[in-house]
């Protein structure tokens, strides 16, 4: 397998009174042309990890790693010349929430010819057709209103269909999805996860897909990481979720409500201290 990504000993520390705090502790994992699934509770570092692999950590946060790599460049220390050639163009990230990624002063369309324009050699006609095919291929069923709408003019799950779309059109070699399923109905998400099929097994994509969907991510994904307080506790195979070892993966799984059986009263997720060190 073509290894695409190398994260070895990856750190994020944000400064508290207290002193420093490390919100991602220690992450490492390579990445090829597969479906990585990252899963874990709310506040494990699952999108901090994400946006660490775009050069985004927020400020006053910083992330450091032994290796960073993405197809052979080290990317600890990259630049802002370094980082635009890679954003959007090879690299892409799908944001959690639409409301806050999406610019608000400037229309949908606007915004994704905006990312075909790293791709070059297109013109403004080609940007546009191309950039409607990929409104309409995730369930846009009126593309040209949505291509001329602004963000606050679209529902919930039409702004992140929107921004998959975005995310999606330039054909990156590295799509990092955080969420991107969470505010769409069944039949779309079952289109837009289609999609980012093809796009990793016919075109060789990477995909590192951030989600709370044990059970979609198990289906989905090749592989699984696991995180809890900001480490990775378990990796394993996504067909072998269900007989995870690590008890905080097992617990996870005994959470997820089970409409084939009588879950009452619905487990709750017993910790130990020991996994946070």
């Amino acid at each position: 397998m073509t290894e695409l990504l190398k994260v070895e000993d990856l750190r994020i520390t944000f400064p508290t009174r207290q002193g420093p705090r490390e919100a991602v502790r220690g992450v490492s994992f390579t990445l090829g042309r597969e479906r990585l699934g990252v899963v874990g509770e709310s506040g494990s570092g699952k999108s901090q990890t994400g946006r660490a692999l775009m050069g985004l950590t927020p400020p006053p946060g910083v992330a450091t790693a032994k290796t960073l790599s993405f197809d052979g460049q080290d990317l600890r220390g990259a630049g802002k010349r370094q980082w635009r050639a890679l954003r959007g163009r090879r690299i892409a990230m799908v944001m959690q929430d639409p409301k806050y990624s999406l610019n608000p002063v400037m229309t949908v369309g606007r915004q994704i010819s905006e990312a075909l324009g790293r791709v070059g050699g297109l013109s403004r006609r080609e940007k546009r057709a191309k950039a409607l095919a990929m409104l309409e291929a995730v369930m846009i069923r009126d593309p040209e209103r949505v291509y001329d709408s602004y963000p606050h003019e679209l529902s919930g799950g039409m702004g992140q269909r929107a921004m998959i779309a975005m995310m999606l059109v330039p054909d990156p070699d590295l799509l990092i999805a955080d969420e991107p399923t969470s505010a769409l109905d069944v039949t779309v998400r079952i289109e837009v996860l289609r999609i980012m099929d093809r796009l990793v097994s016919e075109r060789g994509m990477g995909l590192i897909f951030i989600s709370h969907d044990l059970k979609l991510v198990s289906q989905f994904c090749d592989r699984v990481l696991v995180m809890y307080a900001g480490r990775v506790v378990e990796e394993l195979a996504a067909a072998d979720l269900a007989s995870a070892k690590h008890p905080y993966t097992q617990g996870l799984m005994r959470c997820t409500p089970d409409l084939d059986h009588d879950l009452r009263p619905l487990p709750t997720l017993r910790r130990d201290a020991e996994w946070a060190k």
